[in-house]
Parts: structure tokens; sequence; C-alpha cells
């Protein structure tokens, strides 16, 4: 599918009633069990990614390369529309994170995510004007062709500040960002306070605000166009192996044994589009 034509099916998700539900996989099966169970479109987690391969997130320690490939598989398993958590674009410059975007349009993703990180973690946040003129060489290298989101991580870096989050957002829409990102603000309130203040752009939240777990329709509600849930599918999946393991010292081989049968893998492996 052109690179036109994707963006306008994805970005269509985000601005319907209700918008999307967007789940991040963590490799192949991972895709085609939230393929398999209706999901529009899936993300890839820069956070599940990082561990699977035994390194920390946001750090630099994923390579743009490896992320490609890892988001391109996913795609070409599923045939769904694929978001690429792509951390701070892979690169010190703008032009570093046009590169990026450009190599995600020709890996045929249909949306990526670009933060204002800085993986240092003495100056987790890069300076606004930075930020801004990151996400304006994105924009720019898009071209429409895939969806970018503008991400501010304040407040998951220890920097609490409604008023300068509203202010990363703001002007990354008016630089031509097509969602809007800022996982875990305090409450209810402070997510409605951001939908309020960038609208119309759709904006994406991460699970919920960092008070309350809310339900899908109470995020709708609240004016959320798209739910994503980062590594939790991930680290839930690791919590039943932990408890599997458990099981396993204790001695008890039918309570770690127990699990998805390989008939059911091979159905979800035969139903994949590679």
């Amino acid at each position: 599918m052109p690179g036109s034509e994707l963006y306008e099916k994805f970005m269509a998700l985000h601005t319907r009633d209700g918008g999307l539900v967007m789940p991040n996989a963590w490799d192949g099966l991972s895709a085609l069990m939230l393929a398999d169970a209706g999901f529009e479109a899936i993300a890839t987690s820069s956070a599940a990614l990082a561990t699977t391969l035994g390194r920390p997130d946001g750090r630099h320690e994923v390579t743009r390369g490896e992320h490609l490939e890892h988001a391109r598989l996913l795609g070409r398993l599923t045939g769904l529309p694929v978001n690429g958590d792509f951390e701070d674009g892979y690169g010190e410059t703008p032009e570093d994170v046009a590169a990026t975007v450009e190599a995600a349009v020709e890996s045929g993703l249909a949306g990526i995510g670009i933060e204002d990180t800085s993986g240092n973690p003495d100056q987790p946040i890069r300076d606004f004007d930075e930020a801004v003129n990151r996400m304006r060489s994105a924009v720019e290298a898009a071209r429409g062709r895939i969806v970018v989101t503008g991400r501010t991580d304040n407040f998951i870096q220890g920097r609490p500040d409604l008023d300068d989050t509203i202010r990363r957002l703001t002007a990354f829409a008016e630089v031509g960002a097509d969602v809007l990102y800022a996982p875990y603000p305090p409450d209810l309130d402070a997510l409605v306070a951001i939908v309020t203040a960038v609208a119309p752009t759709p904006v994406s939240v991460l699970i919920s605000p960092a008070d309350k777990v809310l339900t899908v329709s109470e995020l709708q509600k609240a004016g959320v166009k798209r739910i994503s849930v980062g590594p939790a599918l991930y680290t839930h999946a690791m919590a039943a192996l932990e408890q599997a393991t458990k099981a396993l010292v204790a001695g008890d081989l039918t309570a770690a044994t127990t699990g998805i049968s390989f008939e059911r893998i091979s159905e979800l492996l035969a139903r994949g589009t590679n």
C-alpha cells in the first residue's frame, strides 16, 4: 500500500468516533494474537523490544535498524498498520530524525512516534526549541506518507509540569504532528486539559492517567482518540512466566507447563501473511 494511502487509512482510525485501541506487540506470535483478536492496528514498544534483547530502554542501546526490522516483521505477519515507538528518532540531529522517518516510510510503517527524550539520564528531556526543531524535521520528512506522533515524556521523566507539557504538545501540533502524546498525566483533569488545549489534534494515552486506571469508554468520554498499553502486555506475559518458574522450582510440573498449545500456535502462524 503506498505511503499516502496507508497514512489516510491509519489517520482515519484516529479521527473516527471513539478512535482506536492500539496494543503493542513484542514478537511475531504476540502480533498474530492481537491481529486474531480483531485489533485494527498494532504498535511496537521500545521498552518491550529492548527487554527482549536484554538491553535497557531509552538509552540508545537498540539501533534504528534493529527496530525497523522488528516493525517490518510485525507488519509482514499481520498485514496491519504498524506504529513504531521510535524513541527520540534515533539520532542527535534533526537530520538524523528525518532519516529515521524516511526509513520508516520505506519500511512500510503506518506511524512513527518521536519523543523529546535525549537518552541522557542526567538531562532526559531535550530543551524546548531543540525538541520542536526535531519534530519539524520529522514532519517535513513524513510529507503525508506516515502518521507522526509528537510525544513529550515530561511526566515519566520526573517533570510534572502540565503547562510545559501543553506548551510542547501545542508546538508539536503547530509544526504538523498528526497525533499528540504525553504518557501518564497525573490525573483525569490533566488529561482533559491536554485534550482541550490541543484540539482538534488527536491525543494518545498510555493506559490511563497515573492515579487511576480507567476503562476504554471513560477515556473515550474524556476525548482520547488512541489508547496504547506500551510494554504492559509483555510484562503481563512475563508475570505468568515468573509464576510458572516458581512452580517449577517447587516441583509442580503441571502448573509450570500449562499454557497455550502448539496447535494454537501453529494455527496462528498459518494465518500470518508472511
